[in-house]
């Protein structure tokens, strides 16, 4: 398959699929004797595990050892859990930030006229960066 081929199976752009290749995420493809870059049933399957992984929060450099445990046919478990169980206790410390910083803006929205006046409380508070690190 060439590149646009793979690309509409896989779910991937082929400036992704080239992205991936540069970073060293896939390896390089095969090239035709035009110059062609190739990709075989294999490289499908590791870039719709790639758009998989990317699509549930996983970053590029995330992605590294998980796919490293997918090719590995002896991998645990263990291991591909505890990726998931790290990624989670960030997307949890992420949930916290944000209510956080969702709370903060509710009590600025709630402390605005929101009127014609010039007067604005929102305007003040994120003025007085003490006013908005009290109001967590």
């Amino acid at each position: 398959m060439k590149i646009g081929e793979v690309a509409n199976h896989s779910g991937l752009t082929p400036k992704t699929i080239r992205y991936y290749e540069d970073i060293g995420l896939l390896s390089a493809p095969r090239r035709s004797a035009s110059g062609y870059r190739v990709y075989d049933q294999a490289d499908q399957r590791r870039m719709v595990f790639l758009r998989h992984a990317r699509q549930v929060g996983f970053s590029t450099d995330d992605c590294r050892p998980l796919l490293a445990l997918y090719e590995d046919p002896k991998r645990r478990s263990t291991e591909v859990h505890a990726l998931v169980a790290d990624k989670l206790r960030v997307i949890e410390q992420q949930l916290s930030e944000l209510q956080a910083l969702h709370t903060v803006l509710q009590e600025m929205s709630a402390q605005c006229a929101n009127d014609h006046s010039a007067q604005c409380a929102i305007i003040d508070s994120l003025a007085n960066p003490l006013a908005v690190e009290m109001s967590k």
